[in-house]
């Protein structure tokens, strides 16, 4: 049986009297852009759209989906996903009133393919449903930083009425694309979902990009100290000193360096047979002949400082050698392999 139209008058009356006050006045396109947030420079907004959600974080580790997606029978996780790390940015976008989330999400697309992406996953509609749940958007939303305001209500009986802002993603018209961007010699992972924003009254798109770029973490922030030392020498008979500093492509130790020279003298004079190489090890960047250098004068820089004052050392105990890239601990293939080869070892002789 139809409703007639004093019924649906009366319905609608009761449901602006459920709004929260002040919620008739509030516009939607007065959000603005998170405040210090900007667009990444390899994806632009959709024409219109403001920046309603924003994170940025120096070093992070996400998952994204695989060619895969969901794991099959379980769409609360993905199936063997793609673990990223390096410098992670989060994007949340609501598109103009009007715009359908297919018009938005095909821009992008189109965007992506012609800057030469190359996905891994995609999908439409309902075969984005499990993938979607799999992200765990309500997790990747606590990252970020939210403009003020809500999402509105702008047509249908709902106009006007509030709804919740964050991560305000659904899984009706749905659509998903992970895969890799190559831009100035480093490859970025990137996920993109647009969907409805909330729901169908909102008249939005809501567009979530995960951008992770590859880079060298900041090493070092951790001395080993002379316990450490002496547990490393014991089992492995080296240990890499993660404490001692150089600018790139110099052998001068740098002022930080002290805690791990300390850390270093006090096992020496707490083990007085102790005799120890020092050795260098560098990346592959640049020739083998001048990464021999390097490595050889930044060991020669440590064993100087250990044995001048005020740790005077015996120099007879300590020697220093220089082995440029031929021992590596990690691919050359990657910047994060590369920090990690960049290295002094203290090694037992």
């Amino acid at each position: 049986m139809r409703p007639t139209a004093h019924a649906l008058t009366a319905l609608t009356a009761l449901l602006a009297l459920t709004l929260p006050l002040g919620a008739q006045a509030a516009d939607p396109v007065t959000l603005a852009d998170v405040p210090g947030s900007a667009d990444h420079p390899v994806i632009s907004r959709f024409t219109g759209s403001t920046l309603a959600g924003w994170g940025q974080q120096d070093w992070a580790t996400t998952e994204l989906p695989n060619a895969t997606g969901a794991a099959r029978g379980d769409r609360r996780q993905l199936a063997d996903p793609v673990r990223a790390e390096g410098k992670l940015t989060q994007l949340f976008y609501l598109g103009p009133v009007g715009k359908t989330a297919l018009e938005v999400f095909r821009n992008h697309q189109q965007a992506l393919v012609a800057a030469g992406f190359k996905p891994r996953f995609s999908c439409e509609l309902k075969a984005c449903h499990d993938t979607f749940f799999a992200l765990g958007k309500n997790a990747r939303g606590r990252q970020m930083s939210w403009a003020k305001g809500s999402l509105m209500g702008a047509r249908g009986s709902f106009k006007g009425r509030e709804f919740p802002l964050v991560m305000a993603l659904s899984p009706d018209e749905g659509r998903m694309l992970a895969g890799t961007l190559t831009r100035n010699g480093s490859t970025l992972e990137l996920l993109l979902y647009t969907s409805l924003a909330d729901n169908a009254y909102t008249d939005r798109a809501a567009t979530y990009i995960e951008i992770v770029e590859p880079r060298s973490m900041q090493t070092g922030q951790v001395s080993v100290d002379a316990n450490a030392i002496a547990a490393g020498l014991q089992a492995d008979g080296r240990i890499a000193l993660t404490g001692l500093f150089f600018d790139t492509g110099k052998a001068e130790l740098k002022p930080e360096s002290r805690p791990q020279l300390e850390a270093m003298a006090e096992l020496l004079k707490a083990q007085p047979g102790l005799k120890a190489w020092i050795v260098g090890h560098t990346d592959n960047v640049g020739s083998v002949e001048a990464n021999e250098k390097l490595s050889l004068a930044r060991a020669q820089a440590v064993v100087a400082a250990l044995t001048a004052p005020p740790y005077q050392v015996d120099g007879k105990r300590l020697a220093a050698r220089g082995l440029a890239a031929l021992a590596p601990v990690a691919g050359n293939g990657s910047e994060t392999g590369r920090a990690k080869n960049r290295r002094v070892e203290m090694v037992a002789q």
